[in-house]
């Protein structure tokens, strides 16, 4: 086997399959994207394991492993050899050692080559926070609700920008009804493992553009250093008709569930009051989602201007104002505009 530090474990990582031998709970509640979990214990073992290791010793930890583990030896053989490319794997677990150095001593015993994670998980983790703001070029995309940010983010991609889709990596859109019609969302470390997986596919020298976030999206959250950057970069915000903004979000929201919607209404008595809550739900009831929409804004507009007030410092801020036509449009003319003439508006950051 052959021992390797994190960067250089993640460029293999292109190539060749990862396998995380750490037990399903911690697996569950963070992996580097796209591994494989081959646990050498089940959750129960491993805390089982762990006791005797502290309250007895590290030798009777290890003759109980070994109780749990061999009778699926040959199972956990033929799967990595199922799953290698060109016969090689890579194999973490927590802290590099024990665990993911014996799983590594197997495979090989089949023919395998093993390349072992120095430090484990808890190393990529290091690094994860090390490099995750190293973006230089980055634009965060800002604007009113209602101004199509998440859209005009989709047409900057299709037409060949970079990107980071803050809000689908969260499975949340970051509004009170940012939950609805999403899928589960993920524990905060994968949020923060699948986002770094995104910026690893990005050239960091060119731009980079991101929607503004709270750092909180839902139930996950920003790590720091990225949330860091995000207040301290080039900074676009872009300004659109009011009426634009209220077909916008009538197009948003007259499609989401119906009782989930009057839930999440319901759910901003604390900020709205009882008044305009009951306000907001009358008019969504009967349909009349163009007042739903003027109402939400009024409050929105509010909460916008408070948290611009009240954010960090950032550099490089620019202010454009499109005209009413579609996020198709908006994206185009921003490529134009902003990302071609990036060092000429913002200079390096």
């Amino acid at each position: 086997m052959e021992l390797i530090s994190a960067e250089e474990f993640l460029e293999k990582s292109e190539r060749y399959p990862i396998i995380d031998v750490r037990s399903p709970g911690e697996y569950d509640e963070g992996h580097i994207s796209k591994a494989i979990n081959i646990a050498l214990f089940d959750n129960e073992q491993r805390a089982i394991v762990g006791t005797i290791y502290k309250k007895q010793s590290k030798d009777a930890a290890v003759l109980k492993g070994l109780e749990y583990v061999g009778p699926k030896m040959s199972v956990w053989a033929k799967e990595a050899k199922k799953k290698a490319v060109d016969n090689t794997v890579l194999i973490h677990c927590w802290r590099g050692g024990m665990r993911s150095q014996s799983m590594a001593w197997l495979f090989e015993k089949v023919g395998l080559k093993c390349y072992v994670l120095i430090g484990g998980y808890k190393a990529y983790r290091n690094h994860l926070l090390d490099h995750i703001a190293n973006l230089p070029k980055l634009i965060v995309l800002e604007g009113l609700s209602g101004s199509g940010k998440t859209d005009i983010l989709h047409h900057l991609e299709d037409k060949g920008s970079q990107i980071i889709d803050l809000e689908a990596l969260a499975s949340h859109r970051g509004s009170a009804f940012g939950g609805i019609g999403q899928k589960k969302q993920p524990t905060t470390q994968q949020f923060q493992n699948d986002l770094y997986q995104s910026v690893r596919q990005l050239d960091p020298l060119k731009p980079i553009w991101v929607e503004g976030e709270s750092k909180f999206i839902g139930k996950v959250f920003l790590p720091d250093p990225f949330w860091n950057r995000m207040n301290h970069c080039s900074l676009l915000v872009v300004e659109l008709a009011h009426e634009y903004r209220v077909q916008q979000l009538v197009k948003d929201y007259s499609r989401l569930d119906n009782e989930e919607m009057k839930a999440a209404i319901n759910n901003l008595v604390k900020r709205l009051g009882h008044e305009r809550k009951d306000q907001i739900l009358f008019c969504y009831e009967g349909g009349q989602f163009g007042e739903v929409a003027n109402l939400l804004l009024e409050y929105y507009d509010k909460a916008y201007e408070y948290s611009r007030e009240h954010m960090k410092d950032k550099k490089h801020v620019y202010s454009m104002m499109l005209p009413s036509t579609s996020s198709d449009d908006h994206a185009r003319i921003l490529i134009e505009e902003i990302e071609i003439k990036y060092d000429q508006i913002y200079g390096v950051c």
